[in-house]
C-alpha cells in the first residue's frame, strides 16, 4: 500500500478500546478507513496481526500503514434537513447551521454537508478554492450549530476569505460551561496544538499556535453559566479547549472534560455552544453587515432547565 508507516503506544485513555476505533483515534482516519487497513493486515498490535473487533491494552505498540492522500470528496446536491438560509445575495449566503452537518465533504465524513445543502437548493457556488469547497471561507465543527458565511461569487469569496484571514470578522459565540467562571469577564490566551496522546483532540501546549477567547458571563445558574464568547482567532476546538482549560468546560462535551450526568439532566447529547453573529464587511458594497441565529430547541430547553 502507499502511505506511510505510523508507529504510537497505546495511551491510558485508549485501554480496551476496539483495533478499529483506536486507530481511527490515534492516526486521524475514519472508522471505515482504519477496518479496511486491518483487513488488508497493515496494523499490528505489538507486532501481531490483529481483527477490527480486538481490544487494544494501554502501552502495546500500534504499527500503521496508513493509505496515501486520496482526493477528498466531490460535495453531492442534496436536501439537508434543519439547513436555513438567513439572507442571500449575489455575493453572500448566510445559513443557520444545524447540528450534524459539515462544512463541506472530507475524507471519512459521509454525513450531510452545507455545501451540498446550498446546491440542493438551487445555489451556484462559485469555483473558488478547493472543488469540495466551494464558496466555504469559514467552517464549524459538525458538532456546533449557528451561523456561518458562504461565498456566493468569486469576489466574494476572495474578499471575505481575506477577512477571515485578517481577524476583521466579528464572531460571537453562546457557551453554557460547568462552573462559574472568576472573572466573569475574562481573556484566555494561550496557544492550541495537537493533544500529546489523543490526536483527535486539541489542547493548550506550549508549542500550539496563538489563540485568543474573549468571554462574559451574561446568565448564572446554580451549576453553569451561560457566556458570550467572542474568538480573536479560529483554531479548531477553540472555545472547548480554552474553556476546559479554565477548569470550566461546555457542558454536553465529556471530550473535553465535562459532567455526562448534568448532560443527561438537560437532555443534551452534544456541547452547549452555538455561533449566534457574525459581523463583516460586505464584499461588494462594503457596508458592515451583521447576521445572527436563534438558539435551537435542544439547546434552548437545557437553558429553560438551567433557569428551573
Amino acid at each position: 500500500m502507499d502511505g506511510s508507516f505510523r508507529s504510537l503506544p497505546v495511551p491510558e485513555g485508549l485501554d480496551g478500546m476496539r483495533v478499529d476505533a483506536a486507530v481511527a483515534k490515534l492516526f486521524g482516519i475514519s472508522r471505515a478507513t482504519a477496518a479496511e487497513i486491518i483487513a488488508d493486515g497493515d496494523v499490528l498490535v505489538d507486532a501481531t496481526a490483529v481483527q477490527k473487533s480486538d481490544r487494544v491494552a494501554a502501552g502495546s505498540m500500534l504499527e500503521a500503514t496508513l493509505p496515501g492522500p486520496k482526493e477528498a470528496p466531490r460535495p453531492k446536491a442534496e436536501h439537508v434537513e434543519g439547513l436555513n438560509v438567513i439572507y442571500s445575495d449575489a455575493d453572500v449566503i448566510a445559513v443557520d447551521k444545524p447540528v450534524g452537518v459539515a462544512a463541506h465533504p472530507t475524507l471519512g465524513w459521509e454525513g450531510p454537508t452545507v455545501v451540498g445543502g446550498l446546491q440542493a437548493m438551487g445555489f451556484e457556488l462559485p469555483d473558488a478554492g478547493p472543488p469540495e469547497r466551494k464558496g466555504i471561507v469559514q467552517r464549524l465543527d459538525v458538532g456546533t450549530s449557528g451561523v456561518m458565511v458562504v461565498a456566493n461569487s468569486v469576489q466574494g469569496y476572495s474578499v471575505l476569505k481575506r477577512a477571515f484571514r485578517e481577524r476583521t470578522v466579528d464572531k460571537t459565540y453562546h457557551a453554557v460551561v460547568q462552573g462559574l467562571p472568576d472573572p466573569i469577564v475574562g481573556t484566555v490566551d494561550a496557544p492550541i496544538g495537537r493533544h500529546p496522546s489523543a490526536g483527535w483532540k486539541f489542547a493548550v501546549t506550549a508549542d500550539g499556535r496563538h489563540s485568543v477567547t474573549h468571554y462574559e458571563v451574561i446568565e448564572a445558574f446554580r451549576e453553569a453559566s451561560l457566556l458570550e464568547v467572542h474568538l480573536e482567532t479560529g483554531r479548531t476546538h477553540q472555545i472547548r479547549v480554552h474553556m476546559s482549560a479554565t477548569g470550566h468546560p461546555c457542558v454536553g462535551d465529556p471530550m473535553y472534560g465535562s459532567d455526562p450526568n448534568l448532560a443527561q439532566r438537560l437532555g443534551l447529547i452534544r456541547q452547549w455552544l452555538h455561533a449566534t453573529k457574525l459581523g463583516f464587511l460586505h464584499p461588494r458594497t462594503n457596508t458592515w453587515m451583521e447576521v445572527e441565529s436563534p438558539y435551537p430547541d435542544d439547546l434552548a430547553h437545557a437553558l429553560e432547565v438551567l433557569r428551573g
